[in-house]
């Protein structure tokens, strides 16, 4: 069923308190806004999305990262039209704006656990006006939708409500499908003779109700509809994303250690046997491929495959690992690696080191000369010895033996062995130069 989504994102977020726009506050490493975005682009190709307040900064946000997708932005008149209702309205007359298809599903924009299931079972309803609804064991503070012959009667908000209406659960979950004409018809009969002077998209259900059309109650799931407004709300949110996050992956066979210790994000990818102990996180976009993950690990925008990580390693950004050992407190930035260990101790940044290559304790790439970064490149079967230091930009042959303590400055050729070590001089008596040497020393030289 062809059906355009308007997602209302237009709103301050006050209670955010937060000078960043409430829908691109982030969980689980992705802002808000984009879940709903995603879910939506699932079912149509005709994407609306009505902004306000910082609006350049959401729409330049949602370009860049929606980079070949077709999404139409209005800019709300907020001063003229203010609400949820004067969200959908432009020109002079509430007209609604202007959509592809006959019918338009209204999502909002800080519902970041919504699904495209969900939305599917809203739209394939066969009637003019769809209305979502979940039940809550303690709706106070909530306006409560009366339900009579599997039909809305009516919308009444608790202020306004008896106590036989107060003892109703049924609540309204904020998402709605309407015909096209129903929106043509009824958004310019809306007004806002209320307190808050603004336009309100349930007085078209109101309005549909007073003129005896029907309205039909879809009953969905209450987290997964639940706003965000505020930052307890969206470490809630968040907690739930990362338990869905997590059964997913446990479902394809990912063995997790204290799962709700572990945080990972959408875009990680799991294959093949994996093990994760706890406390690790990976983050960005990561492909994980028959590996261990060992505990409070952190993995960055990488990929791994056939390797064994951690405990407390950090890989970042860039890299490419395969058949590799990373012990405790190594940390990797932009490296390939092939067949590689580096037991503990070691920063490897900007290299491509090949398979058999040994690093030791202490080992680091100084890549970095205070402007640009360098790149080292080391060959196969490569031992290197603790606390060496290799000065990039620096090419290191296969079959190399360096001394601990070695500081490599210039290119090696294969089967050499590099020491730059100076000569130890032990000089007797030197300590008592800078130290007063005890009493039975001081006599005896006396």
């Amino acid at each position: 069923m062809s059906v355009s989504v308007v997602i209302l994102a237009a709103g301050a977020g006050t209670r955010m308190k937060s000078l960043t726009p409430k829908v691109l506050h982030k969980i689980c490493g992705k802002e808000m806004l984009f879940y709903s975005v995603q879910e939506a682009l699932k079912i149509s190709d005709d994407i609306h999305i009505i902004l306000f307040h910082q609006y350049e900064r959401i729409k330049e946000a949602i370009e860049n990262y929606f980079k070949n997708s077709k999404i139409t932005f209005h800019i709300q008149n907020h001063l003229k039209y203010p609400g949820t209702g004067g969200a959908l309205m432009e020109g002079e007359d509430q007209k609604p704006i202007s959509t592809k298809y006959d019918r338009t599903l209204i999502l909002n924009g800080d519902m970041p656990l919504i699904k495209k299931d969900e939305l599917l079972s809203l739209i394939s309803c066969e009637s003019a006006v769809v209305m979502s609804v979940f039940t809550l064991e303690n709706p106070s503070g909530y306006g409560r939708v009366v339900i009579k012959d599997q039909k809305v009667h009516s919308i009444i908000e608790e202020k306004d409500a008896t106590e036989s209406i107060k003892s109703i659960c049924v609540v309204n979950a904020g998402v709605y499908v309407f015909d096209k004409y129903i929106l043509g018809n009824y958004l310019p009969k809306v007004n806002n003779n209320n307190a808050q002077k603004e336009y309100y998209l349930t007085d078209i259900i109101s309005l549909c109700v007073q003129d005896k059309i029907d309205i039909k109650p879809v009953f969905v799931n209450e987290e997964n509809f639940m706003g965000v407004n505020s930052k307890s709300q969206l470490v809630y949110a968040e907690s739930k994303m990362l338990e869905y996050l997590r059964n997913e992956a446990m479902n394809q066979g990912v063995i997790m250690h204290l799962p709700d210790t572990i945080y990972i994000e959408p875009e990680v990818v799991f294959e093949g046997e994996c093990e994760i102990e706890n406390g690790v996180h990976i983050k960005g976009k990561c492909k994980i491929i028959n590996s261990h993950i060992k505990a409070h690990t952190i993995i960055e925008e990488s990929n791994l495959k056939d390797s064994d990580i951690g405990p407390m390693a950090h890989i970042r950004p860039g890299c490419e690992i395969s058949n590799t050992h990373i012990g405790n407190f190594v940390e990797l930035k932009a490296c390939n690696l092939n067949g590689v260990k580096a037991g503990h101790l070691s920063y490897l940044g900007d290299c491509n080191i090949d398979e058999g290559s040994n690093i030791g304790a202490g080992v680091i790439t100084c890549n970095y000369d205070g402007k640009k970064k360098h790149k080292t490149i080391i060959g196969k079967n490569v031992f290197i010895g603790s606390d060496t230091q290799l000065i990039a930009p620096i090419n290191i042959g296969s079959n190399v033996l360096i001394g601990s303590g070695t500081t490599v400055t210039k290119d090696v050729n294969e089967g050499d062995l590099v020491i730059s070590r100076v000569k130890q001089e032990n000089k007797p008596g030197g300590f008592y130069r800078f130290f007063q040497p005890p009493k039975e020393i001081q006599k005896k030289n006396d």
